[in-house]
């Protein structure tokens, strides 16, 4: 056997073999193109306060990256941004939203917002740190 560098043409052909093999174990209403999302967050004198990033796939939306900016990380902007996810996730059906964050990020926000922590990878990013995946579940799948 030989080893190789592949192309991007050869990671999408990879991709999409591995979508065809996934499709023959998921029911076919989970069949959906990904929907990415970006919502931004700006206060009165049109200042960025935070924003969000997710997307949609397979019935549950995953979100990618929330950021609030330091001097506003009280005034409740992440709570309006995960509320507005969340309401996505409500029109869409989602059975769940998921999620992943860093012990020095904030595991204990989405706690307050109703997220079960599902598992944890201890030293990583690095010794010491630990990285948290949440999910909460939004509708059952019919």
């Amino acid at each position: 056997m030989e080893i190789t560098i592949g192309t991007t043409e050869d990671g999408q052909w990879i991709r999409e073999q591995l979508i065809a093999y996934n499709r023959q174990h998921v029911p076919a209403a989970l069949y959906t193109e990904s929907e990415q999302y970006c919502f931004l967050a700006w206060d009165e004198e049109e200042q960025l306060l935070g924003g969000i990033t997710a997307s949609y796939l397979w019935n549950h939306l995953q979100v990618h990256f929330l950021w609030i900016d330091p001097e506003n990380r009280t005034g409740g902007v992440g709570k309006k941004l995960m509320a507005h996810i969340e309401s996505i996730a409500e029109e869409k059906s989602c059975s769940k939203i998921l999620l992943d964050t860093f012990n020095f990020q904030a595991p204990g926000f989405y706690e307050k917002l109703g997220y079960q922590e599902y598992g944890c990878l201890s030293d990583h990013p690095t010794e010491g740190q630990t990285q948290y995946f949440f999910v909460k579940y939004i509708h059952t799948i019919s």
